[in-house]
């Protein structure tokens, strides 16, 4: 009967192992590591990695801290942070992300169900090349498709959420509602969500970005990352 029932388990905990990697462990695609890099600013380190700093950059803090990615800001303005591929390095095939990360402090009054959509750290993943508009006049700022997940303290884990703008090609995401330095591992099936969502298959990955927006709050926010990695389906 023991015999039994440690086959049992053994068969148990091998088939979680296999929906853990089907669902989130097929080949790595890219992969960035920010828990060894040294204190201090962390401009440099990222502009050689492909990033741009957009909208009001210099508002923020962005430096590594205690094997992190730190950002950071004590005003009320928009920040993001991104990567994009070049044409041929696009991220094709692609199933699942991984992100490490996690909120120090929230913006005072960032609420969504009240229509102030605003965050202390949420990731942009862009699908494809085809643009859409924004929803703003003479068709300015259009966008691919786009998937994005993020900590939120007010809103609710596993709902989607429709952002003010691109309504037709951009979709949020809650994952978590955790802050106080809690470290968040997101598990984010990207091929999954855009499927259901947009009813059609998954384009390559073509950039992504972080952002932080405090518009219309107070108090400012921090947030960190520690790791993000993308696997094929």
């Amino acid at each position: 009967m023991e015999r039994e029932i440690i086959m049992y388990f053994k068969k148990l905990i091998f088939s979680l192992f296999i929906v853990t990697t089907l669902s989130f462990g097929g080949s790595v695609l890219y992969t960035l590591d920010f828990t060894k890099q040294k204190d201090g600013d962390a401009r440099a380190w990222l502009n050689a990695k492909g990033f741009k700093f957009l909208l009001d950059h210099e508002e923020f803090s962005t430096k590594f801290s205690k094997g992190k990615l730190l950002i950071s800001t004590r005003s009320d303005n928009a920040f993001m942070l991104g990567v994009r591929f070049q044409d041929g390095k696009y991220l094709n095939n692609i199933g699942s992300v991984k992100i490490e990360w996690g909120v120090d402090r929230f913006p005072k009054g960032a609420d969504w169900a009240s229509g102030n959509n605003r965050l202390a750290i949420g990731a942009l993943f862009m699908l494809g090349t085809e643009k859409f508009s924004s929803g703003l006049p003479f068709g300015i700022n259009p966008a691919p498709y786009f998937l994005g997940p993020f900590i939120g303290e007010k809103e609710v884990v596993g709902k989607q959420y429709l952002g003010k703008l691109y309504k037709k090609c951009g979709r949020y995401h809650c994952i978590s509602n955790k802050g106080r330095s809690s470290t968040v591992v997101t598990h984010f099936n990207i091929d999954q969500k855009f499927n259901k969502e947009f009813n059609r298959p998954t384009p390559p990955l073509t950039a992504f970005a972080f952002q932080m927006n405090t518009n219309d709050t107070s108090g400012g926010a921090q947030a960190f990352i520690k790791k993000i990695t993308f696997y094929s389906k």
